[in-house]
């Protein structure tokens, strides 16, 4: 027996319409999940550019450079989109007192404003991660079905045989655990990835909704919110006690 024999072709050539379907779906599932991973963690740094970039929006002068302030592309920005419905919504809050949202306050219809954006961007980032995450739950099991396929081939070597030769079962049984190897290779870069981007987007959300504190804060009272609040009413001194 030569080398060729373990060979990747030699065992495409060997297997039946089953082991090729298993091989197939492997590979497919690999490549949607390295398609996500790649798209998604370039979309993850575009964010955090988003992010860094929205930073900028505290240091303008009025609230159309503010917004200008913010990275372009702003149907993919949520810092963006979310600056972007929190004055439409005090606007109209403001001009439609008449209508039936008028019975809430500025602060409640401001509020769900904002989550609404925040949901919506929440969406967006987490699109395509449940392909990760079925990937990585089914492709070992994928692979372990091919393995017990490949046994089975084996098996019905020896039968056919009469005796275990090392000829009669080594395509076989190099079958299945090249199917073990493949969905393995196929699970964990999967999980790895659906792992990493999940820890990205919640960094990002922490972000965004830190923005929209002190968005939600600027709109409602005219002012952004310090982050020392015994720097806006000082205790009284001794003196000034007496």
């Amino acid at each position: 027996m030569n080398e060729s024999t373990f060979s990747f072709g030699q065992i495409w050539a060997q297997g039946d319409s089953v082991s090729h379907g298993v091989a197939i779906i492997l590979v497919l599932m690999s490549l949607a999940s390295w398609s996500v991973i790649l798209v998604k963690a370039w979309s993850l740094v575009r964010l955090r550019r988003m992010s860094t970039a929205a930073k900028q929006f505290w240091h303008a002068t009025s609230m159309d450079a503010g917004m200008a302030a913010l990275a372009p592309n702003s149907a993919e920005n949520p810092f963006h989109d979310l600056a972007s419905r929190s004055t439409e919504a005090v606007a109209h809050h403001v001009t439609h007192q008449n209508e039936l949202h008028g019975v809430l306050n500025l602060n409640d219809w401001l509020t769900s404003t904002m989550r609404q954006s925040i949901d919506d961007s929440t969406g967006r980032m987490q699109g395509g991660l449940s392909i990760l995450a079925s990937v990585g739950a089914t492709a070992p099991f994928i692979g372990l079905f091919g393995t017990v396929w490949g046994i089975y081939h084996a098996l019905m070597g020896i039968g056919a045989a009469g005796q275990a030769t090392l000829d009669k079962v080594a395509g076989p049984v190099g079958e299945s655990l090249v199917m073990t190897a493949g969905g393995l290779a196929v699970a964990i870069p999967a999980v790895l990835g659906y792992n990493a981007l999940v820890r990205g987007n919640k960094e990002i959300l922490a972000r965004l909704k830190h923005f929209a504190h002190d968005l939600h804060a600027f709109l409602v009272t005219g002012g952004k919110v310090r982050k020392n609040p015994a720097s806006i009413h000082p205790l009284p001194t001794r003196k000034e006690a007496q």
